[in-house]
């Protein structure tokens, strides 16, 4: 259900963010281990969430809302999916077949449609159910960066760490959105974005403690890297509270499923910069992905209304 039409400028602004976001971690990825490339993001963001939290209540000045008791939890269920999601992807990412770790993570929109139908009865139209497939499809052509692979590669490759790991990043990142979106319903106000900018800052929080303190208990030398790079690590968690601020509002204003797949539209844009203003050249099943991917958004879209 839709409550709000900013659900559409949130998600397209957090797709943007995302990618950006990614550009600038990968030059901390390689100097730090994964739970300390992780913990970057909500320790260095836990500022900017509150920044963005204090600032919105400074231009639209209302009284604190209180949050139902399911709250907290909703925030910790969600903010450890997210952690365990990031590290499976990154793990599929080391994995020798990356390129098919990167395209079963894509198969979240999936997950998240059908996990969400299950866990809080969301229903979308046929057209969005076509929109989802068709962007899928789209950005697990576009994950194989030109790589011939038919669909029994796809099949084949179903036992592979890579594969699994993928499948269970994208299971994780569905969980993550669905605890974010109930974590919004618990916050008893009628102003979508504040909810979102509460749970947000909330749910960094945890994820800091959560993060930090099995970094510390396991690898206490990580952290002092983790401070050295804050040059570097102070932009990833700027934009990455920037980034999910948006995520948290479309989650908060439409169904799980419609905010992903709409947000997939970041994959096109990054694509279509690549190669027609880079000039690099495009291979025909990225130039069929492209245009899945925005027949899937047109699509979601459609079924919206």
């Amino acid at each position: 259900m839709i409550t709000s039409p900013i659900w559409l400028p949130a998600t397209l602004m957090a797709g943007g963010v995302q990618a950006w976001r990614t550009a600038v971690q990968r030059r901390v990825s390689h100097s730090l281990s994964l739970n300390a490339a992780g913990l970057v993001r909500y320790l260095y963001g836990l500022p900017f969430a509150l920044l963005l939290l204090g600032g919105y209540r400074l231009a639209f000045p209302a009284a604190l809302p209180s949050v139902g008791p399911l709250f907290l939890l909703f925030c910790i269920g969600g903010g450890l999916a997210q952690i365990i999601a990031t590290n499976l992807l990154i793990l599929a990412f080391g994995h020798r077949n990356f390129v098919v770790g990167t395209a079963y993570s894509k198969t979240e929109a999936v997950q998240g449609a059908l996990l969400s139908f299950l866990l809080m009865g969301e229903r979308l139209s046929p057209f969005a159910w076509a929109g989802i497939g068709c962007g899928v499809v789209g950005v697990m052509l576009l994950s194989t960066g030109g790589k011939r692979m038919g669909v029994m590669d796809f099949v084949r490759a179903l036992g592979q760490p890579a594969a699994l790991c993928g499948i269970a990043s994208g299971f994780f990142f569905a969980l993550t959105a669905i605890g974010i979106r109930r974590a919004t319903q618990q916050v008893e106000t009628g102003d979508p974005i504040l909810a979102a900018l509460i749970v947000l800052a909330v749910t960094v929080a945890l994820q800091t403690v959560m993060q930090g303190g099995w970094l510390l208990a396991r690898e206490p030398g990580e952290m002092r890297r983790v401070f050295a790079t804050w040059r570097v690590s102070g932009q990833v968690g700027m934009l990455s509270a920037l980034g999910s601020a948006c995520w948290f509002t479309g989650f908060a204003t439409a169904p799980v499923a419609l905010v992903r797949i709409v947000g997939q539209i970041e994959v096109a844009f990054t694509m279509g910069f690549a190669h027609f203003y880079l000039k690099e050249q495009i291979q025909g099943s990225e130039a069929i992905g492209l245009l899945l991917v925005v027949t899937g958004v047109v699509l979601a879209l459609a079924g919206s209304l």
